[in-house]
């Protein structure tokens, strides 16, 4: 009987020196993944990265940080090759890589597009294949879209769109790689209380997400913790494998569909 959890499984994050990703890189370590691998985009993330991998080792994990541009395939490529021979194996793929604009459609120009493209669609595309061809059988595979998917709102075109191919992208990952036993799954969390939502959004916008009860049936602020998101993640790339193909959005009632 094949072993779900958690515990002496192998794990690369992209994007998990910080915020979400690095939260939930100590939660795998806690709960026993016996190597964490570590993606970071620059250099001006790379303290935050030694600073995760220290709290993954002082949770009794092996910790290997591991810097690329993943809008190039060639990084992605490169990223799994070497986090597979510094873990022996991969078993979990997680990728919480994004970024976010909040402009009127009217007034993004290509290069503005082309970026959004390639951090939030072609990055998540190229990190799903090299997921497929070198996680190791029964694996996990779990990325990071927008509850922005259940929504009807502006000015969120690029962001929210960009993220949308990613659903399909899960279904079609988890039809070809299930023979495997990999499961493929999104997850699409609320705006977030962290420093990726506030750079996109003016002084009244972050206001009203912070007082507006009504962005969510629960009466706190609107937002959500990234306390909230990582046992979701958590349970489905463990015990939760049998959901595949899925996206979900984990909001607190912030948007449905």
């Amino acid at each position: 009987m094949t072993d779900h959890r958690i515990h002496g499984k192998t794990a690369l994050i992209a994007g998990g020196a910080k915020n979400l990703g690095g939260l939930l890189a100590h939660d795998l370590a806690a709960h026993g993944a016996s190597g964490i691998a570590i993606h970071y985009n620059s250099l001006a993330t790379r303290g935050q990265a030694e600073a995760t991998a220290a709290a993954v080792r002082a949770a009794g994990s092996n910790a290997h940080l591991f810097q690329a541009d993943l809008t190039r395939a060639g990084a992605v490529e490169k990223l799994f090759a070497d986090a597979r021979q510094a873990l022996g194996r991969i078993d979990i793929a997680v990728n919480t890589v994004g970024k976010v604009l909040k402009k009127p459609m009217a007034e993004i120009g290509e290069a503005e597009f082309d970026e959004m493209d390639a951090v939030n669609n072609k990055a998540a595309f190229f990190f799903l294949k090299e997921a497929g061809r070198q996680l190791a059988d029964n694996g996990r595979i779990c990325t990071l879209v927008t509850s922005l998917l259940g929504a009807f709102t502006p000015f969120y075109s690029s962001y929210a769109g960009t993220k949308a191919p990613v659903e399909h992208y899960t279904r079609a990952a988890a039809k070809e790689f299930g023979g495997r036993g990999i499961s493929v799954t999104a997850i699409g969390p609320g705006p977030m209380d962290t420093p990726f939502f506030y750079p996109a959004e003016g002084a009244d916008a972050v206001a009203y997400h912070k007082t507006a009860a009504a962005l969510s049936p629960f009466s706190r602020t609107g937002l959500t913790d990234i306390e909230d998101i990582v046992p979701w993640i958590r349970f489905l790339v463990s015990e939760g494998w049998w959901m595949t193909g899925q996206t979900i959005l984990v909001n607190g009632g912030y948007t449905t569909r």
